[in-house]
């Protein structure tokens, strides 16, 4: 890239400051007259780092804005405000010639593998299309793909001119779409639910895989999920979501075995026992979600929090650092 700088190791690959996206909602009757234009914060004020060769996982409820934050950090949608760097280089200085280099370097694994592959083109041709948009040279084509069906372990997989995407297995499909994102040798990948669409008996193959090919390429990583245990498998750090806010981070393991805020403990203890016969306390969660369009005033979690107080209604608790490489957004914390 034009602007690209050297950096330490210890920068991060991908940064996020004060990141704000908003969507125009549809407007009533009510809204035309009175000249209002409802908007949904679907990220706001967020800060994040990713470092090189760092899984971070994004957990939270559906609708929560985990996808958005994805699609903000590769490009794919412009923020409302706030700063993106990758490598140092702020996304807003890319020139053409750096928004191509970008393409190459940042990749997406679809949670529905049918939005990655056409399903009127055959899989060599599905494979071959980012190599074409990149401008990569034809006589690197062959190696690429030979690489990239090696590190989806699709290395069994033949006649790829002549095979469709409706003739493959979830598991199988899915393996593709991961070797059509790997085909570039990206170095930062976005994996937006990758197994959610699986069934359970093939989702381990896949986290397998992914967890391989990050070591191998030494990629960095957000994993976007409510799954819990793709979290702990994948990743080395995570961040709780909640209605557009970050609301607890940190090391997997330790925010795992000890949730700070109350919307982690519930998603915690919403998750399913293995375990015969055993007994648990109801989620300690109260109501639905709010209305993404009128969000509560000080904690958004505070209308289903059981330990919310006054202090909650009135103050926006921030994304503190509490030690140990943790943060919380939480007044009784």
């Amino acid at each position: 890239m034009e602007h690209r700088i050297t950096l330490t190791s210890t920068s991060p690959l991908v940064e996020a400051v004060d990141l704000c996206k908003r969507f125009d909602a549809p407007r009533s009757l009510g809204d035309w007259l009175q000249g209002r234009r409802p908007r949904v914060s679907a990220a706001d004020s967020l800060n994040l780092r990713i470092a090189r060769g760092e899984s971070l996982g994004l957990l939270g409820e559906s609708g929560c804005g985990k996808t958005t934050v994805g699609r903000l950090l590769l490009d794919l949608i412009k923020p409302t405000s706030g700063q993106l760097r990758f490598d140092g280089v702020d996304y807003s200085r890319f020139t053409a010639a750096d928004r191509l280099q970008f393409r190459r370097r940042a990749q997406f694994v679809f949670q529905n593998p049918f939005d990655a592959l056409n399903p009127r083109f055959t899989l060599k041709r599905s494979l071959m299309e980012p190599l074409r948009h990149a401008r990569i040279a034809p006589e690197e084509h062959a190696e690429r793909l030979r690489l990239a069906l090696q590190r989806a372990q699709l290395s069994r997989l033949t006649h790829l001119e002549n095979t469709y995407a409706h003739e493959l297995s979830g598991g199988q499909l899915q393996r593709v779409a991961l070797a059509r994102a790997l085909i570039l040798s990206p170095e930062f990948i976005v994996a937006d639910e990758p197994v959610s669409m699986l069934d359970v008996s093939v989702r381990a193959g896949i986290l397998n895989v992914l967890r391989e090919v990050q070591a191998e390429l030494g990629l960095s990583a957000l994993y976007i999920s409510h799954d819990l245990t793709l979290v702990r498998y994948l990743c080395q750090r995570t961040i709780v979501m909640y209605l557009g806010v970050f609301v607890e981070e940190g090391p997997t393991a330790e925010l795992i075995r000890q949730p700070l805020h109350p919307y982690t403990r519930a998603l915690l203890q919403a998750v399913p026992s293995t375990r015969v016969n055993q007994s648990r306390a109801p989620i300690p969660i109260l109501g639905g979600v709010p209305d993404a369009l009128n969000p509560p005033s000080g904690c958004r979690f505070r209308e289903r929090c059981p330990q919310a107080d006054a202090r909650c209604a009135s103050e926006v608790p921030p994304l503190r650092d509490v030690g140990a490489g943790r943060r919380v957004a939480c007044h009784q914390v």
